[in-house]
């Protein structure tokens, strides 16, 4: 009996397709929204990848050529008041306030060094939300995907008991393909939540640190301003 039931399971198909096909309606939504949960999450992790190794990068070269020496007004008129980099984003918001807190005389309007803080500060929230911008969805598949497969696991295992009682048999042939497709769920939620968790952590760590960056940046620069107020 036993090598009657192990024939017949082994020529059960048990690959991943194979127990998809099988699984019931319900199991099958979860693996497809786990499915799509994941490359979702990775698409999301790829583009935020690049995006911030690109702000790295300029924010390296915007650096250098602020503390180059070049006075700031030639500086400002090269990148221009709409430029397409973060770094230089708070900078012209900076240096768009500065020139117009300037009267007709030449004399400062009063307040201007605070109008330029809040002027940049302005350009580093909306940095900030640029670069922040998917990784909720990052935190919802880390948190969501492994409740959701252990859904699929749960119908998948009634299915399983019910099919035994139903046969009133418990052999392999029986129980070993239902309890495979209801475990399927669970490591598919597992495979969308353990990049998703990882990447959140990265992702949110990076971008706080080009943020942190962008306000001591903010701060130099204000500094500098104030600076050549009281001279």
């Amino acid at each position: 009996m036993e090598a009657e039931a192990l024939a017949v399971a082994g020529e059960i198909d048990f690959s991943m397709w194979g127990l998809f096909a099988r699984a019931t309606l319900a199991v099958k939504l979860v693996m497809v929204i786990l499915i799509i949960a994941s490359f979702w999450s990775w698409s999301i992790i790829i583009q935020k990848l690049l995006n911030y190794r690109k702000a790295k990068a300029e924010a390296d070269a915007f650096d250098r050529a602020f503390w180059s020496g070049e006075p700031l007004d030639e500086l400002f008129d090269q990148i221009g008041a709409e430029p397409d980099g973060p770094s230089e984003k708070v900078f012209a918001a900076g240096m768009t306030e500065w020139r117009r807190s300037h009267r007709d005389d030449g004399g400062l309007i009063p307040g201007a060094v605070a109008r330029i803080d809040r002027n940049m500060d302005v350009a580093i929230a909306k940095e900030a939300e640029r670069l922040q911008k998917g990784l909720t969805v990052l935190a919802t598949v880390g948190s969501s995907a492994p409740f959701i497969g252990l859904f699929g696991t749960v119908i998948g295992i009634m299915n399983a008991f019910i099919e035994i009682a139903e046969q009133q048999n418990t052999n392999l042939a029986v129980v070993a393909p239902g309890i495979a497709e209801a475990l399927l769920a669970t490591g598919l939620g597992l495979l969308a939540a353990i990049p998703a968790v990882i990447f959140y952590n990265k992702l949110t760590a990076d971008s706080d640190r080009i943020i942190g960056q962008h306000e001591a940046f903010a701060d130099e620069f204000a500094t500098i301003l104030s600076r050549q107020l009281d001279s």
